[in-house]
């Protein structure tokens, strides 16, 4: 029987240390990219549902004499709400499964603002919201005792009248709208210029774009992105003028 045998040797403390800093700097250096990878999927997702939706609208204008959704005299939101209701048989769905379609879900929506409160709430899960992400640029529904609209919008327009159809806005994320942004939030501010959201146009492309928000006039009919235009340096408009 051989007796030379010697004992393995073991990590000593100092090496296990090591170990344990290099395994830490890698999941350091790992993390932002695997964040980044899933913010860039979370934009991939919200723009082809941009796509989708933006199709299926313009479908709607088709059979219903080049008309747009039209505008409703209710306030918001079910002024950029309601037209989700006339989209799911030109996408596809019918039947009570389809209220809460992924579709109309976009994955970064995690959180809306309550005013300034900030609420982990999506507002893809709220019927109040018609369980949609995405909101119709329906600003201009009537007010008033004479129902004149005050803002700009295009529900009821016809498509063919829209005269930029490659800067005006048919849907945005509901972020867009006042702005702030699910992808890049930024702060506890419920407002924000620059904010970026995930927009479709009239011709019928999306792009992540910045949002305009005027701080300088905050005032009553003038509080949020989609109840003015932006500087003409900015790649959208709401109104089809």
């Amino acid at each position: 029987m051989r007796t030379d045998l010697k004992p393995a040797k073991g990590f000593s403390l100092l090496e296990l240390l090591f170990v344990i800093a290099v395994i830490a700097v890698l999941a350091a250096l790992l993390l932002p990219a695997i964040g980044r990878a899933r913010a860039t999927a979370q934009r991939t997702a919200c723009m082809n549902n941009l796509r989708q939706i933006n199709l299926g609208v313009r479908m709607y204008a088709d059979d219903s004499s080049d008309a747009f959704p039209p505008p409703k005299i209710n306030f918001p939101p079910d002024a950029f709400t309601a037209y989700t209701k006339l989209m799911k048989s030109y996408l596809g769905m019918t039947g009570a499964s389809s209220e809460r379609a992924k579709l109309f879900a976009c994955p970064a929506d995690t959180f809306y603002y309550d005013y300034n409160d900030r609420v982990s709430q999506s507002l893809h899960l709220q019927p109040r919201y018609y369980y949609s992400s995405y909101a119709f640029n329906g600003g201009n529904f009537p007010t008033g005792t004479s129902h004149v609209p005050r803002w700009p919008g295009i529900a009821g327009r016809k498509l063919s009248s829209i005269k930029d159809p490659l800067r005006t806005v048919l849907v945005a994320e509901f972020a867009a709208l006042l702005p702030y942004s699910w992808h890049q939030p930024a702060g506890a501010a419920s407002h924000y210029n620059n904010a970026q959201n995930m927009v479709s146009f009239v011709d019928g492309h999306v792009r992540f774009i910045k949002m305009y928000w005027d701080a300088t006039n905050v005032v009553n009919g003038h509080l949020e992105a989609w109840q003015y235009e932006p500087p003409p340096a900015y790649a959208y408009k709401w109104s089809g003028d």
